[in-house]
């Protein structure tokens, strides 16, 4: 095998219209207050299959940021971390001082909002900008693999709307959706709420069986068998909080359906474009029932997931079916798409001589 050019790296591209395609591109260098990662893991996204399937993505464009990765230079400036460390790291970071970060509402920055990772995630190398290097990057310890730690950012999502909803250690949830997104819900909500009890809403016989395997209380499909599945749990009351990893006007339905008085339902799923929800005002006026939207994870969110899988007590490796080179992108989307993996892993282009 010849040498590998270090001037140069392999990333998945956008090209419009859904596809991909890998792509030799020159290597970045790190600046002042800038770390280069060479890639170890990085973890495909809904957030990802929604660009593509969307065609929102500009050609071009690098996707990912669930990112593990070793540091293989560092900028000017950076004492934090050691060449040859593994980092874990996300990709937005707010300013901590508008308006939307001093009340609570980190995720609305507007600064929150650029991509610290250049290109992308699904790169062989990725230059990560100062205020991530500074203020969000983890270095992973020995005795946590990269399967755990790549989890970090998608699961501080998660947390953010647990704590969001309000739900207490000793409560009942629903989750809809028992793909990658919804089985991390019931990850989370048992790691962060020992006491919790969760049912899982899925029309999958197979999926709705994988969890109770990770400790679900309960698994229905959707309709009357969720109904029967919450109020035998909740002895007939029904969901403290429903969270909805589905997306749309239905499930927003059905979670109302299984919330009880007082309850809330968490929206976590992109909804079809333009979609609006009908439903009766007075259920959600009487009732006290609470509709939350929750986008992303701000630095509290991901230190405290963080702190979960480094004690062993957030443990989300059994949903890493897959892991591929970048080389295989595409056959790891059809695997997404198809329902024939929950999460894929992508690791270095052979390409690039990984």
């Amino acid at each position: 095998m010849p040498p590998k050019d270090t001037d140069t790296h392999y990333v998945v591209a956008c090209q419009g219209g859904g596809a991909t395609d890998l792509e030799q591109r020159p290597a970045p260098s790190p600046d002042a207050g800038e770390m280069l990662l060479g890639l170890r893991v990085v973890g495909f996204c809904g957030t990802d299959l929604f660009k593509l399937t969307t065609d929102s993505a500009p050609p071009g464009t690098v996707l990912g940021h669930e990112v593990v990765g070793d540091v293989l230079e560092l900028g000017p400036g950076v004492t934090k971390f050691s060449v040859g460390q593994r980092i874990a790291v996300p990709h937005h970071v707010a300013c901590g001082e508008c308006v939307y970060c001093q009340r609570g509402n980190e995720t609305m920055c507007e600064v929150f909002r650029e991509n610290l990772m250049e290109p992308g995630g699904f790169a062989d190398t990725i230059l990560i900008r100062p205020r991530a290097t500074e203020l969000a990057a983890h270095t992973v310890p020995d005795g946590v693999s990269d399967e755990a730690a790549v989890f970090m950012e998608p699961a501080a999502c998660v947390l953010r709307g647990v704590e969001r909803s309000d739900i207490s250690t000793d409560g009942t949830a629903v989750v809809q959706g028992a793909g990658s997104m919804g089985l991390l819900h019931l990850l989370v909500l048992r790691a962060a709420l020992p006491g919790i009890k969760v049912v899982m809403v899925d029309p999958v016989a197979e999926r709705r069986q994988l969890s109770l395997e990770l400790g679900a209380a309960g698994a229905a499909a959707p309709g009357d068998e969720a109904l029967a599945a919450i109020h035998e749990v909740s002895d007939g009351v029904g969901a403290d909080a429903v969270f909805d990893t589905v997306g749309g006007a239905g499930p927003l339905q059905a979670g109302l359906d299984l919330s009880r008085q007082g309850g809330s339902v968490v929206l976590f799923a992109h909804a079809p474009d333009g979609q609006r929800a009908g439903f009766d005002l007075n259920e959600l006026f009487k009732y006290e029932r609470r509709i939350l939207g929750t986008y992303s994870g701000a630095l509290a969110e991901q230190k405290r997931v963080f702190e979960l899988i480094l004690s062993g007590a957030l443990d989300p490796t059994p949903l890493a079916t897959h892991r591929l080179p970048l080389d295989e992108f595409e056959k790891g989307v059809g695997l997404v798409t198809s329902q024939q993996a929950l999460k894929v892993l992508f690791t270095p282009s052979r390409a690039g001589g990984a």
